[in-house]
């Protein structure tokens, strides 16, 4: 089942790498056709950001490991949409 879309919690050191490097690294994954990275956070010697990918069939492995050869940190992985298409996420009413 391919991968279409992930959304992570990624942190990175305030000066590397610069948002452009990562953004560039993650597009260059097999399956990438786009990415979204948004700072959520700013601290003393870090920055978490929120990173968004969508793609065909985006190689997770890859990802990850592109993720970490810029010196970043995947935290967590926060959204999975896998398929045939992308289904968006629809909130419950509780």
């Amino acid at each position: 089942m391919p991968i279409r879309r992930l959304a992570m919690d990624v942190d990175k050191v305030v000066d590397r790498p610069d948002m452009i490097t990562l953004a560039r690294a993650l597009e260059a994954v097999a399956g990438v056709d786009a990415v979204n990275v948004t700072v959520t956070e700013i601290d003393i010697e870090t920055v978490g950001t929120d990173v968004t990918v969508e793609g065909n069939d985006i190689d997770t492995d890859a990802l990850f490991a592109a993720i970490e050869s810029v010196g970043a940190v995947l935290h967590s992985v926060d959204e999975v949409v896998a398929g045939d298409h992308i289904v968006e996420r629809v909130s419950r009413i509780r």
